[in-house]
């Protein structure tokens, strides 16, 4: 495990192991999965730009299938970097968080696309948007729940890595001590 004062010396050289498999890496670790794109051919061009939905897997080309893998390589590279204990909580807290950024992101697609839509809307549709805007709610307050949990286990991480290192300079001590009163004692015993 490292300390905090070895932390930037950590993310350089991080970031530049992950650069060296792949340009995107780096991206993924900050900005979160690529999301494998095509144009929505469903939907009107607007401004000469033309929107966009998420490709499906069964679409993928063996590209996008890399670029899609890159979240995975990156993380088996940081947990790599963690003890067993932290690496199953933050995996668990994560595989969480990537479920309910996925539902807010489909929520927030589905959410833009209705309000783009020129129909005129019906009072069902405008119950399908009331409610989607509540459960867009409710995923934003999860995800905000998660970003302070999120803080709160890496401010743990930090106070037992701080706990370990004082440990091991007790036990270097420790040890130290005790070479010490074997020499002494060798020497009038």
């Amino acid at each position: 495990m490292f300390s905090r004062e070895d932390y930037d010396d950590w993310k350089i050289r991080m970031q530049a192991h992950l650069a060296a498999m792949d340009d995107e890496m780096w991206t993924v670790i900050t900005e979160g999965p690529l999301k494998i794109m095509k144009p929505n051919l469903a939907v009107a061009v607007t401004n000469g730009e033309p929107r966009y939905l998420e490709k499906p897997r069964h679409e993928y080309t063996n590209d996008d299938r890399k670029k899609s893998n890159l979240d995975n390589v990156a993380r088996d590279i940081l947990y790599k970097t963690l003890d067993k204990d932290k690496n199953i909580a933050l995996n668990d807290m994560v595989k969480e968080y990537m479920k309910l950024s996925h539902s807010f992101e489909e929520a927030k697609a589905e959410n833009i696309i209705l309000k783009s839509s020129s129909i005129e809307s019906s009072s069902d549709e405008l119950e399908d948007v009331y409610n989607l805007n509540i459960e867009l709610s409710k995923l934003t307050a999860e995800n905000d729940l998660l970003r302070n949990e999120s803080s709160e286990l890496k401010a743990e991480v930090e106070r037992l890595t701080k706990e370990m290192s004082s440990w091991t300079q007790s036990a270097r001590a420790f040890h130290k001590l005790q070479e010490i009163q074997k020499s002494a004692h060798d020497r009038t015993g």
